[in-house]
């Protein structure tokens, strides 16, 4: 099965580079700010926009997302209007992923979330909470409209728990450099490499790197043993910190500019 997530990682492949992927959450500051900002993200240079599900209890969230979801779930941030800014980014030909705690997809139905993200063009989830042994719902769903499923391994997973995850996968396995919350750091985890080659040894997918990732450097650092790089902190704190609606944009739109470069220099 090819979908937009697997077309374009192969295309970073292709160009000799690692993959891009940038979260912003949905709902924050706005709505459509954040379909602006995540259109900005993909025209510099994003090659995967993840869009988060505003939820009340984020658990491996740190500061930062946490108090971007909670004001977007204080905006009045519904699923749909995940869904329509799904639909903006596809359509506009940049895969896009949602990323969410399995409980909002269980209370929705995960048929119904899986038919509904289908209809607005959407590649699949990232679940950071779902396990393999409680994703039967998901799996059967995700299988029924061809979406692609992220699941995560961490420093910490055993051999036998790298592969377990890696086969229930498709488009990447999401690869966490460390233990605890997201959030930007000074330096980028020294496991995280040996942790990307561990999950080679069980899967042909993708590994893409996040937790920590900030600016150029860094990622250069990580796509230079990752096949992709994930940043989310660094881009909404610069949605947090501009001073009004065109300033968010533009702050996203630069750092995706300079980590697109970073990815360039493997």
């Amino acid at each position: 099965m090819t979908s937009a997530v697997t077309t374009a990682f192969g295309k970073a492949a292709t160009d000799g580079r690692a993959a891009l992927v940038g979260y912003l959450p949905a709902g924050f500051p706005d709505k459509q700010t954040a379909i602006t900002a995540a259109l900005a993200m993909a025209e510099a240079g994003a090659d995967v926009i993840e869009v988060g599900l505003p939820y009340s209890d984020p658990l491996i969230d740190g500061p930062v997302i946490a108090d971007a979801v909670h004001r977007a779930l204080r905006n009045g941030t519904r699923i749909r209007d995940v869904f329509d800014t799904v639909a903006a980014i596809a359509g506009a030909g940049t895969a896009a992923l949602v990323m969410t705690y399995w409980n909002p997809v269980d209370q929705y139905g995960a048929a119904a979330f899986a038919r509904d993200l289908a209809n607005a063009g959407g590649a699949g989830l990232i679940t950071p909470d779902l396990t393999p042994e409680e994703a039967a719902p998901w799996l059967e769903a995700s299988d029924s409209y061809r979406l692609d499923r992220v699941f995560l391994v961490a420093p910490s997973s055993t051999a036998q728990r790298i592969a377990q995850v890696s086969a229930v996968c498709r488009g990447f396995v999401y690869a966490a450099s460390l233990m605890g919350i997201t959030g930007t750091r000074d330096t980028v985890n020294a496991g995280a490499s040996e942790l990307v080659g561990r999950v080679r040894e069980h899967t042909g997918l993708p590994v893409a790197v996040g937790l920590g990732v900030s600016n150029r450097d860094q990622a250069a650092e990580v796509a230079a043993f990752a096949d992709g790089v994930v940043v989310g902190s660094a881009f909404v704190r610069r949605l947090a910190g501009a001073p009004d609606p065109a300033g968010a944009v533009a702050a996203v739109r630069d750092l995706a500019a300079d980590l697109a470069a970073g990815v360039s220099r493997r």
